[in-house]
């Protein structure tokens, strides 16, 4: 936990960087895996479990940083003569990281790729038609990725 000053809901001991904080909440491996399972459709930590093979203490841990993130939320529910349960489900947060997911996933794809192809394939749901991951200016034209500068906060205001 941070002891630093706090102003307007930041420490004064926090990254200013915005990929070091995000970094904070996704940046170990089972966070992003367990998103993977609630964006298929698994909301339960009994399917989660199962479906990762996680340690139930590694699990809870994961799912009670993405609720205090932000990324999930929980609702509860209860098996007939069961105590009551959470499941979990995306925020908008949440639901905003499916473009992560599926940046990590192309990236994985294309350069770490299976002998027998991709476990998974992005199509749009209307159409069929394979879908990528990319940059688009705001008229929503895509940009190369080579043409693309990552700016620091005061050249980005220019």
């Amino acid at each position: 936990m941070s002891t630093g000053r706090q102003w307007s809901g930041v420490t004064s001991d926090e990254p200013a960087c915005s990929i070091e904080r995000s970094l904070q909440t996704l940046g170990e491996r089972w966070s992003l895996l367990v998103l993977r399972e609630v964006f298929a459709g698994k909301h339960r930590f009994a399917e989660i479990q199962s479906s990762l093979g996680i340690a139930s203490n590694l699990l809870s841990a994961r799912l009670k940083l993405l609720v205090e993130s932000g990324v999930l939320s929980t609702q509860t529910y209860r098996e007939p003569g069961s105590r009551p349960r959470q499941s979990y489900h995306l925020t908008q947060a949440g639901r905003e990281l499916r473009v992560v997911l599926a940046a990590l996933q192309q990236w994985g794809d294309r350069h770490h790729p299976r002998p027998s192809g991709p476990s998974a394939f992005r199509r749009t749901r209307s159409t069929g038609r394979p879908v990528h991951v990319g940059f688009l200016d705001d008229d929503g034209r895509e940009v190369p990725a080579s043409d693309v500068a990552m700016l620091g906060d005061t050249a980005a205001r220019t």
